[in-house]
């Protein structure tokens, strides 16, 4: 019996705001040593009243307009109750029913720079819901006194935190990792986050159930979906992320076979062990107990507020990629990788601005993806210069070079798969074969630049 997976997952994103959701704390807790940015308000002692940051708001806001949602025209905060080491208050301010952004969607498709496999993927997640709230502190497990102790750092706690709650449509593993990378690139080219998985300011929680594939049909027109759903906390990897889906989808679907249902659950992923273990029943929203945050009044915004928000946006990614490709010639790969960061993307603009007639579009793609560029310490002025000296003995024109490539990689079939299969040495002796057949009319960074962008073609 064949079984597909149901996965939604929610990703948190701290915002880089200066200071904290509701005090005045400094947010950059990484590395900092333990429990020095702290207050009354983020240790939630008696008598602390919180107040909200204007510019996490606004961010928030900005994402959801990003992802097409729709800005509730009232938005308040809640307290969401539970009891935990790193949560001070016993409670954490969130968003329950009024959340700031709700409805929009994220088109995945096919994407040659961030996508994971060569299958074919064309589709819209919808987003429920885009929410603002506080993050908690972090627990660290240590041995003290030959005890194995765990020690609590709210250094993070009250960190600006956004919440992107999907629904739960995805059916692959392929399509939570481009969703995820995707979201990943959006939330940096607008600025309000590094979302540096690494340091764990972009988290990504997956919730997995499965379902039987021959009832697919019924349920997705009736709206029906399993009677459970695991979730595992708290991953800061893309990599993780993969695995942890991967293991649950396996382990779920040997209990169903075998005639058990899962219980519903929350799971961690133990990354030395590749394996997700129980961590506590999984909370329905009534065990909670949200109500509203009484110390903060709700929230509305004017039409010229929003407005004001939304041409914050800009240029995002896809939108840029298309553009680069109808307007400066570019393969999809190229452009693909000039728009990956937003930095980049305006680095090669700024070049072409600058350029002279005598350097191609192409020529300058080429050497800021192929060399790798230092967009920091080279100057677009300098990068020219760079160019211009280095095509200065070549007096090949473009149908010599071409002819010159062509040849080269027909009479050497297996070192051009040799570098596709990534043996950086192939290369080196393509590029002496077409220095041979050059004659000394061009140099080796040209050919080399030619070989790599034919082999890609």
């Amino acid at each position: 019996m064949n079984y597909e997976p149901i996965i939604g997952i929610e990703v948190h994103v701290e915002l880089g705001t200066a200071s904290k959701m509701f005090c005045g704390c400094p947010a950059d807790h990484f590395g900092k040593e333990p429990n020095t940015q702290t207050c009354p308000v983020c240790l939630g002692l008696p008598g602390a009243l919180p107040v909200p940051n204007k510019k996490a708001v606004e961010w928030t806001i900005l994402l959801g307009l990003a992802l097409g949602c729709t800005i509730n025209e009232e938005s308040k905060f809640d307290r969401k109750h539970y009891f935990y080491p790193d949560l001070p208050k016993g409670y954490q301010i969130s968003q329950y029913d009024q959340p700031l952004a709700i409805g929009g969607s994220l088109e995945l498709s096919n994407n040659p720079i961030i996508q994971s496999s060569n299958n074919p993927i064309k589709k819209k997640i919808r987003i429920r819901r885009v929410h603002l709230e506080e993050d908690t502190g972090k627990l660290q497990h240590a041995v003290v006194d030959g005890q194995r102790v765990s020690l609590v750092d709210f250094n993070r706690s009250g960190v600006a935190l956004v919440e992107i709650v999907t629904e739960p449509d995805f059916r692959s593993v392929e399509e939570v990792d481009l969703f995820t990378k995707k979201l990943q690139q959006i939330v940096r080219y607008l600025r309000i986050s590094s979302a540096d998985m690494e340091k764990g300011s972009m988290r990504i929680e997956p919730s997995i159930s499965m379902r039987k594939v021959e009832s697919r049909k019924s349920k997705v027109e009736s709206g029906e979906y399993p009677n459970y759903r695991v979730e595992i906390k708290n991953i800061n990897s893309f990599k993780f992320a993969r695995k942890a889906i991967e293991y649950e989808i396996i382990r779920q679907t040997e209990m169903l076979v075998h005639g058990d249902t899962p219980t519903q659950q929350t799971r961690g992923y133990v990354e030395a062990k590749g394996v997700t273990v129980a961590q506590r029943e999984k909370e329905e929203a009534h065990d909670y107990r949200y109500f509203p945050e009484p110390d903060i009044p709700p929230m509305r915004w004017e039409s010229s507020q929003l407005s004001a928000i939304s041409r914050q946006i800009g240029e995002l990614p896809d939108a840029k990629m298309k553009r680069f490709i109808t307007a400066y010639g570019l393969s999809a790969y190229d452009a693909g990788l000039l728009v990956e960061t937003k930095e980049r993307a305006e680095y090669f603009e700024q070049v072409i601005r600058q350029k002279s007639a005598v350097i191609s579009l192409k020529t300058i793609a080429n050497w800021i993806i192929n060399k790798k560029v230092d967009i920091e310490k080279t100057s677009p002025a300098q990068l020219l210069e760079q160019i211009v000296e280095s095509t200065v003995v070549s007096a090949i024109t473009d149908s010599e070079m071409e002819t010159i490539i062509k040849q080269v990689l027909l009479d050497n079939v297996k070192a051009a798969e040799d570098y596709k299969n990534g043996k950086a040495q192939a290369l080196m002796f393509l590029v002496g074969q077409a220095m041979r057949l050059a004659k000394g009319k061009s140099t080796a960074e040209i050919l080399k630049i030619n070989i790599i962008e034919t082999i890609k073609i």
